[in-house]
């Protein structure tokens, strides 16, 4: 029996919806990079004006460090449903999923050479490997897996702040040298003069330390998403509706309470460290819950249809919305890096998101998915998908 890709109608729109509306987080959050000599400043202490205070602290407690936990979860309720799949036709899905991840790979490093240093598909096609070797456990040794992984990740971390001393003020970071380059290559170089600034950008992106931080930041939550899609949770949300409305308040208290400490207190190592590494994929659960229980309203996956439908076509969204960016900041596109506060980075972020909802209505009125999807699959299967 040869192994097929997942058809439209075996598709479960309320997934779609919430990598669509994740897109959204995370252009929000990549909106800096592209504007800004990203990784070389400390963004809590970089900014002067008060508006460009209030929207980066609003965008820090609501959005940072929360959609990145939520995507990878997203990726492996995604893995794992393709895995079960494969296993009720008792077919080895190991040679398929690590030919895809393969594929996703190599999708990334061009993206992060020619594009935008801060991709994060070759970090989850690298996490996604060690996904597809547990996929076998049942849903609770996922579970188990996951708070392992992050709880020695969550010592080593507490250890370390020990060292330091929890209450210490966080020193404001700022590399002026990498900062004058950054502005340099981006602000007023050439296309040329922005590539050889990327490759350095991604020599820090995806260090050697990245790469193994990655283990303990980003596989558990591939792992948590596995094991809810073992259990069927989004499928079964109305047998479920009473776990989900626990999850979606105690979420979003805790999750916003935890990422407002650097703000309400004295901003020190500790709470730093709580809001980013606690507070926000607490939060993210927090909004996965509360989408789900609101699609369980007949109308609200209608409102929502736009976000689902870029949710389609994450893959090629996710690679335009990069495209878009630097060809809006760079100086051999607009020259807009630099030039933009906070705020009108948000609303371009919410202009490029409705363009995307534009494109894919139109896209996927004639198709069936996204062209990079699409040559994904046809990568992944080795054949012709058919995606009309």
């Amino acid at each position: 029996m040869e192994f097929k890709p997942t058809m439209l109608q075996d598709r479960l729109a309320t997934l779609d919806i919430l990598r669509g509306i994740s897109l959204l987080g995370i252009l929000l959050v990549n909106m800096y990079t592209f504007y800004l000599p990203m990784p070389h400043i400390d963004l809590a202490s970089w900014f002067t004006t008060p508006s460009d205070i209030v929207w980066q602290k609003n965008l820090d407690i609501y959005v940072q460090s929360s959609f990145y936990p939520l995507f990878a979860m997203l990726f492996g309720y995604g893995l794992a449903m393709q895995w079960q799949k494969a296993q009720s036709r008792e077919q080895n899905f190991y040679t398929l999923g690590l030919r895809r991840l393969s594929v996703l790979f190599a999708f990334g490093f061009i993206h992060a050479v020619l594009i935008w240093w801060g991709d994060i598909l070759m970090m989850y096609a690298f996490c996604g490997i060690f996904l597809v070797l547990l996929l076998r456990l049942s849903p609770i040794w996922l579970l188990v897996s996951a708070v392992i992984i992050n709880g020695l990740m969550q010592v080593f971390m507490l250890f370390v702040i020990g060292i330091m001393q929890f209450n210490t003020k966080v020193d404001d970071y700022l590399d002026i040298v990498s900062v004058e380059k950054a502005i340099t290559a981006y602000g007023t170089g050439n296309w040329l003069d922005a590539f050889m600034q990327r490759l350095t950008d991604l020599s820090t992106q995806a260090g050697i330390g990245m790469w193994f931080a990655a283990l303990f930041t980003i596989l558990p939550y591939m792992l948590i998403g596995a094991a809810a899609s073992k259990w069927q949770l989004v499928e079964r949300v109305k047998e479920l509706k009473w776990l989900w409305l626990v999850l979606a308040i105690t979420g979003l208290t805790i999750g916003i309470t935890i990422k407002s400490l650097p703000n309400m207190f004295t901003r020190t190592y500790l709470f730093d460290y709580l809001k980013v590494y606690i507070g926000g994929p607490i939060l993210s659960v927090g909004y996965i819950a509360v989408i789900v229980l609101l699609c369980l309203l007949p109308i609200v996956p209608k409102l929502l249809s736009p976000f689902g439908k870029i949710g389609r076509m994450s893959l090629t969204m996710y690679i335009m919305q990069s495209i878009i960016g630097t060809c809006l900041f760079y100086q051999f596109g607009f020259g807009w890096y630099g030039k933009v506060s906070v705020e009108t980075g948000v609303f371009i972020a919410i202009g490029i998101i409705i363009v995307q909802m534009v494109i894919a209505e139109i896209w996927l009125s004639k198709w069936k998915q996204g062209p990079l999807e699409a040559l994904w699959r046809k990568l992944t299967y080795k054949k012709k998908v058919e995606i009309r």
